[in-house]
């Protein structure tokens, strides 16, 4: 099969704090590099995209030698952390930034679905943003009416066709976005985790749809945490880590790589404190009722999740939800703690219960709110990684001078 995609020795660096990467002095001596042949000092200097690190220099590499070759009808998967450069990738192939360095070499017409409602026009209707898009695409009017009625009937939205699409939810966006992008009939499909957006019925339907595209000699390139997604759907997968390919292999070899390097994440937060909002979680950690430091929890034995939340102003009904699901990011329940009006000062908010998840390894996310849950204020996907496991000799350790109830599926508050 011939390569639709071939992306050669491919970084991309920004500069932090700036809009646009680059100076006059830099793009000096840039041209000076390239005229002797030395080293882009751009890419030099730039230092990985750990985001929970703090580093010297004012730029960041998001991408780092990329090397890779894509071939017409292949499925790819691209999975990594959050920050691990994926999103970025698929907006150098898609045209809307260039690489820093390098090249992305496509042969072929590219739908790209990055963003939800990405390239609608918020005062158009549904059917005009079909046109449009269309258009967009290089397809003729003849072309897209012989798909209009396809388009309409996958997306479901019919009733709405004629309504701009600015007074769509999110998901009528979703529906209507990916119908378009799958029927228009591009040669090569770029999707970031927009899916995530729809409810499960539709998941399923855009999974079986991106399947029969490739069936038809098309390429298609998924980003996704939803690892079962991944699995069910694509031959090869990437991993991204830092910026840069950590592996490379078949699907089933890439996910169980991906899964057991959070092996090395377990009890260990993984996000970066953001001090500058009104309220933030500063800091999380798993304890027994004693307050000793879990990296594993027996099942069947109480443990508590202690988030420590510092609040910059006066909060009206604020909320904190603490979320679970699997690695593969299947969510299997969420605690949310009841409102509360909270002064300036720093809070801990514990929640306590016995282990009632099975053997295995689970992800914890968070979300502070206010007004009931109607405004965010700050979510955490992945804030820190939980290992569950049974053992035989193991002792419930409960404090009994501690008087402590454990109130299942509720979250206490207390200031500091």
């Amino acid at each position: 099969m011939s390569a639709v995609v071939k992306i050669d020795n491919l970084s991309k660096v920004y500069r932090l704090g700036k809009i646009g990467s680059q100076t006059f002095s830099s793009d000096l001596k840039r041209t000076w590099a390239r005229i002797f042949r030395r080293e882009d000092p751009v890419i030099k200097y730039a230092e990985k995209n750990i985001r929970k690190e703090k580093g010297d220099s004012e730029y960041i590499c998001a991408l780092k030698d990329i090397n890779l070759e894509i071939n017409e009808g292949d499925v790819l998967g691209i999975v990594g952390k959050n920050g691990a450069g994926k999103s970025t990738l698929l907006k150098i192939l898609s045209r809307i930034t260039s690489p820093t360095t390098g090249s992305a070499k496509i042969r072929g017409r590219i739908a790209s679905l990055l963003e939800v409602g990405t390239g609608f026009h918020p005062e158009l209707t549904g059917r005009e943003n079909i046109y449009l898009n269309g258009a967009i695409l290089g397809m003729k009017k003849s072309e897209i009416e012989a798909k209009f009625d396809k388009i309409v009937d996958f997306s479901g939205i019919e009733r709405y066709i004629e309504t701009p699409v600015k007074r769509y939810s999110s998901g009528m966006h979703l529906r209507l976005a990916f119908a378009v992008a799958a029927h228009l009939e591009p040669e090569i499909l770029l999707i970031d985790e927009v899916l995530a957006v729809g409810d499960y019925s539709f998941q399923q339907k855009c999974l079986g749809k991106m399947k029969d595209v490739s069936k038809q000699g098309r390429t298609v390139l998924f980003v996704s945490h939803n690892l079962g997604s991944i699995r069910a759907l694509c031959d090869m997968v990437v991993l991204l880590e830092d910026g840069m390919i950590k592996y490379h292999d078949t699907a089933q070899n890439t996910i169980e790589y991906y899964r057991n390097s959070f092996i090395r994440d377990i009890g260990i937060k993984s996000f970066k404190i953001e001090d500058n909002l009104d309220a933030y979680v500063k800091d999380i950690k798993v304890t027994d009722l004693k307050g000793n430091i879990l990296t594993i929890i027996p099942l069947h034995e109480p443990y508590r999740v202690v988030v420590q939340v510092n609040l910059n102003q006066e909060i009206k009904k604020c909320i904190l939800g603490i979320g679970f699901s699997t690695l593969e990011n299947i969510a299997l329940r969420t605690i949310w703690s009841k409102p509360a009006d909270l002064e300036r000062g720093e809070y801990e908010f514990t929640f306590t219960e016995e282990n009632i998840f099975y053997t295995g390894k689970y992800q914890l996310h968070l979300g502070l709110s206010m007004i009931d849950g109607k405004i965010p204020i700050q979510f955490i996907k992945h804030a820190i990684t939980l290992e569950f496991e049974e053992f035989v000799d193991s002792q419930i350790a409960i404090d009994s001078k501690s008087g402590l109830i454990i109130n299942q599926g509720e979250i206490q508050i207390h200031k500091l």
